[in-house]
Formats: C-alpha cells, structure tokens, sequence
C-alpha cells in the first residue's frame, strides 16, 4: 500500500494559517476521517477501537488511559508459526526492528499454543498534539503495518502473500478471538502501566535535568 502524500487530508483551518497549527486532542472520530479521507476502508470492534482489514492482517487504532492519552496503531497478522519456529521467526522480527522505525514487531502465542505477529507503535498526547504531526504520524504507522506484511513475505518467501497487499473489498469480521486475546494479553503490563512508565521517565528525566543544573 502506498499513500500519496497529496491525498493526505488537512484538518486545520481552511483559511491561510496566521500562525502554528492547532494543537488538537485527537479521538476515534479524527482517526475515522482520516481513513475515510485516505479511502480506508473500516469498522468498529466491540471495544469501540476502529479497525481497517486486509488479506492477512487488521490494523487497530485505539485510545487507551484514563484521559484517552496514550494512541496506538497496532496491527494483527493472521499468518500462524508453528513454536519450533519462534527463534527463526525472532530473528526476522530483529532485522526489522533493528532497520525500520516503526512498527515494532512481537510475537504473541495464545493458549492453544499458535504463535502469531504484532505490530505496534504508541503516542502519549496528554496536553494534546500538533494536528499536522498527528495526521502524518498515523498515515506513517499505518503505511508502515501495511509494508511489514509485504516485507515479511518477500524476506519468508512468500509468494502469493506478496501480491495480496491491497484492502480486501468485503467486509470483514472486526473482532477476531486471537485478537481479542491478544489485546488483552498482549504482555505482563497493562497499557496503563506502559503510560504510568512514561509518565515515570519524563519525571526523572526533569529530577536529572534540575540535577545537573545544580552541579553547574
């Protein structure tokens, strides 16, 4: 899938900018627009997250947090492994995360044992976020999930599966159960306690920061 950057819908003032672009506080409504600007096809699942399916894989937008804070485009792949295969499987994952921004690529097995793919990337916007950066942020994560699954094909030998990048033209179901599943277990932690650590590390960065003022 390729995004035409000029298709790329601006959602700030119609009229000349006077100055910086809004600072906005986005939600499952902006994320709609967005893909429907995009002409992505989606639907919502039964936690109200938005979903967009292809062959192959679905692409989550979700709002987590108290305050709805914490975004993230996370991606299922349908492709199962066999748990023989996870280090092999590990190894491909590593040469994506080490070469690419984004998504970063898990694997997450389920109770029955099959072992799948992930793919993740997360934004904390407490105070709110450039609109522009938003936009162009999420257009990138969600081109890149598409792009994982075509190079994963091609790096896995794959040959049927590379062709199979466009959006399928049905509907399909939003809510598969390994889905589900794997959202809600996709780690140890919760995705408040990913933002609870954030939130920790920006607290300590400023301790360090006002540290090394007072050694000068």
């Amino acid at each position: 899938m390729t995004i035409d950057p000029g298709a790329i819908p601006n959602f700030g003032p119609q009229e000349p900018p006077q100055g910086p672009p809004p600072i906005i506080k986005p939600d499952d409504n902006l994320v709609g627009d967005l893909f429907e600007q995009l002409g992505i096809k989606y639907t919502t699942d039964p936690e109200g997250d938005i979903v967009a399916s292809w062959p192959g894989f679905r692409v989550y937008a979700m709002f987590r947090g108290e305050q709805k804070e914490l975004f993230a485009i996370r991606a299922f792949y349908e492709r199962a492994y066999p748990l023989e295969e996870k280090q092999e499987l590990l190894d491909v994952i590593d040469e994506w995360n080490r070469d690419t921004l984004w998504p970063k690529v898990y694997t997450h097995t389920n109770e029955d044992g099959v072992l799948r793919l992930i793919g993740e990337t997360q934004m904390v916007v407490p105070q709110g976020v450039n609109i522009d950066y938003f936009v162009g942020t999420t257009v990138n994560w969600v081109q890149a999930s598409v792009g994982f699954h075509g190079w994963l094909a091609e790096r896995l030998g794959l040959e049927a599966e590379v062709q199979s990048v466009g959006q399928d033209v049905d509907d399909r179901k939003a809510e598969p159960t390994d889905d589900r599943a794997a959202k809600d277990d996709k780690s140890d932690k919760s995705d408040d306690d990913n933002l609870n650590d954030v939130n920790d590390l920006l607290g300590d960065a400023d301790s360090d920061s006002d540290a090394d003022k007072d050694d000068e």
